[in-house]
């Protein structure tokens, strides 16, 4: 599928400062890298009765979510829902919703509380199809994260490679520089990068990564995955 190869990735664009010829300032100590935003994730499944789901959803679970959001202390939130998969066929799973905390101990904390503990009490009142939680860690810039988000994207959801250390290399030697050099065409609004460390029951993660490409509407997108 070409379209997949090129949108299985969010772009991680890297910006390299350039100095003129001639004397160099003294180097100055690296900065200490900056703590990488954690998340806990559901993708759910396509539900038995879509129309009872999203009934439930919103007039239920989104305000117990808002009601323990303090307690949880998570800063920002992401609810998708999946319309099709990148060669228009159904969609593979039916929603996903993104907690994001400053760090994985803040994390941690949060998910140890009775307001989280409330809140996964409550999916099996209307996830009827099953759903997958994990827990993972941003690999990309996550600045954004805070500023809002935009309308449309496409994701991949990677599942464990055989070789993950050269599955690593190739995707941040080639294919991350690949879809940078594309970015201008497709013309993409943020990118996202997350890696999955474990199921929140504790068990070993049940994908690997998950990439997505954000548009500001699905009129965007159509134009930016027609590109060669």
């Amino acid at each position: 599928m070409r379209h997949l190869h090129l949108l299985s990735a969010a772009a991680l664009l890297v910006v390299a400062a350039c100095s003129k010829g001639g004397e160099k300032p003294a180097a100055e100590p690296p900065a200490p890298p900056p703590t990488p935003m954690a998340f806990v994730t559901v993708i759910y499944n396509i539900p038995k009765d879509a129309k009872a789901f999203e009934k439930y959803y919103w007039e239920s679970h989104i305000p117990l979510v808002n009601s323990k959001a303090a307690e949880i202390g998570f800063t920002a939130a992401e609810l998708t829902k999946f319309d099709a998969t990148l060669d228009g066929k159904a969609p593979t799973y039916y929603r996903q919703a993104v907690l994001w905390f400053k760090s994985m101990a803040d994390l941690e904390t949060g998910i140890a509380t009775p307001g989280f503990a409330a809140v996964g009490n409550d999916l099996g009142n209307f996830s009827t199809g099953g759903l997958v939680g994990m827990i993972g860690e941003e690999t990309s810039d996550a600045s954004a994260l805070l500023t809002g988000d935009t309308t449309a994207f496409v994701t991949v959801i990677y599942n464990h490679p055989k070789d993950a250390a050269a599955f690593e290399s190739y995707y941040a030697d080639n294919h991350l520089p690949l879809v940078g050099r594309g970015a201008s065409e497709m013309a993409f609004t943020r990118a996202e990068l997350t890696r999955f460390t474990k199921n929140l029951d504790g068990t070993p993660a049940t994908f690997y990564r998950q990439a997505k490409l954000y548009w500001p509407n699905a009129a965007a997108l159509k134009t930016g995955t027609g590109t060669a």
